[in-house]
């Protein structure tokens, strides 16, 4: 048997969260070439590239189960890498949460009429949250010593009738403000993660297999916030068009059929286009075309 033929038989065991940042990691994933479906209560979702196999788990177990081996990849949060203390190899940062494109925030969060305004009035007091580690060692940092309790859920119920404090997790703080909580203090910024078990990221195939699927999930992000633009003008405008727009590198130009005419393409950044389009008509640009992307890779 050849190399060849041994190599795509083998699987990479890939482990995705489930849970609130599934539906965003599924859809990034679409974007990056590899579909997963799952139904509502399925832990192993199917793919369509025989080279992986995927588990559905809770992004607060997932590096323990990387760096244990039982998975050879996975996607999870930086704070759960902190929280356990997992010896794993971060493979790629990936900024993307749950309802965007924004790291979210383990934050200090207090009712809004209590005295509480600083690490330091901790002292003494009760807080729950569900990163024990993460806060343990943040008061640590702060030489503050406080009774912490791991929380099961519903965090922000529990102030201020059970625990002077929480500490928890948010992306908007839709959730703290909606439960009368004032943030005081920011204990963690995470971002989700692509890591790696050390002793699979020193199998050459499944390194490569890792970094491939790396290299794509990045490009579909990159391609998140960029669109192509794609126009005609008179070769005569084209400096003043190129003096508008922006581009990674440089704006692609080639002649059209129509002596004198050119036509320009550049990937720009999508909250740029509304301001870009008008001042590219008034300097003479035509048949203007804004297309969304799947993957930008550098």
């Amino acid at each position: 048997m050849t190399e060849t033929r041994d190599s795509a038989q083998r699987k990479l065991v890939l482990g995705l969260p489930k849970g609130s940042l599934q539906e965003s990691t599924f859809a990034m994933f679409k974007k990056a070439g590899f579909t997963f479906k799952a139904g509502a209560r399925s832990y192993t979702p199917t793919v369509d590239d025989p080279e992986l196999s995927a588990r559905l788990i809770r992004a607060q177990e997932i590096s323990r189960y990387v760096e244990h081996g039982m998975l050879d990849a996975g996607i999870t949060g930086y704070d759960w890498i902190l929280e356990n203390d997992s010896q794993v190899v971060e493979v790629a940062e990936l900024n993307y949460a749950k309802q965007g494109l924004r790291p979210v925030r383990w934050v200090l969060a207090v009712p809004e009429d209590s005295p509480i305004r600083s690490a330091a009035d901790l002292e003494g007091k009760r807080i729950a949250t569900e990163a024990v580690g993460l806060a343990k060692r943040w008061l640590a940092e702060k030489g503050v010593s406080a009774e912490i309790e791991f929380s099961w859920g519903a965090t922000e119920a529990k102030v201020p009738e059970l625990v002077d404090a929480i500490i928890e997790i948010t992306e908007t703080g839709a959730s703290l403000r909606a439960n009368n909580l004032r943030i005081v203090d920011t204990v963690l910024t995470s971002t989700t993660r692509l890591i790696a078990n050390r002793e699979a990221w020193n199998d050459a195939w499944k390194k490569a297999k890792i970094e491939q699927i790396s290299l794509l999930l990045k490009g579909a992000l990159t391609a998140e916030t960029r669109v192509l633009l794609k126009l005609n003008t008179p070769s005569e405008n084209l400096d003043r068009i190129l003096e508008l727009l922006p581009a990674m590198h440089a704006p692609t130009v080639n002649n059209l059929a129509s002596k004198g005419w050119v036509s320009v393409e550049s990937v720009v950044e999508e909250p740029t286009v509304r301001e870009i389009i008008p001042r590219l008509k008034a300097a003479g640009a035509t048949d203007i075309i804004e297309l969304s992307l799947n993957k930008v890779v550098p």
